[in-house]
């Protein structure tokens, strides 16, 4: 069993930053893959980005450029720097952990993970 907490949300306005944290419990962490995906009221949840326990990363096209996933396995932590950030961005986010091999445009669909968190809301007002 593994648990995932995410953290970081809140309100920002149009073209700011936020940075989300997911912390893991268990001492796999480094071998496991990590998703974010986001999903806004009324919307099917939406894959984001990915980074696999060798950190080659892969980005949904609606925010490549502009958010950042990176991992932190002495902290058995994954992040993302959102950067110009939009109010379409507006959704909670969710992060995944995935315990097999992703291939090198795998891992983009919800129902390839193994482990949710309870997700952070992200809010960015026009």
């Amino acid at each position: 069993q593994v648990q995932l907490v995410e953290s970081g949300g809140g309100l920002v306005q149009t073209g700011g930053s936020l940075r989300l944290s997911c912390v893991a419990s268990g001492r796999t962490f480094s071998s496991f893959a990590m998703g974010w995906f986001r999903q806004a009221p009324g919307k099917e949840r939406e894959f984001v980005a990915r980074i696999t326990s060798g950190g080659s990363t892969h980005y949904g096209d609606s925010v490549k450029g502009r958010f950042t996933i990176s991992r932190e396995n002495a902290k058995n932590t994954v992040y993302m720097q959102m950067n110009s950030l939009k109010p379409e961005d507006t959704a909670v986010y969710y992060c995944a952990s995935r315990s097999s091999y992703c291939s090198r445009y795998g891992c983009q669909s919800q129902y390839e993970y193994d482990y949710w968190g309870q997700g952070t809301q992200v809010t960015v007002s026009s």
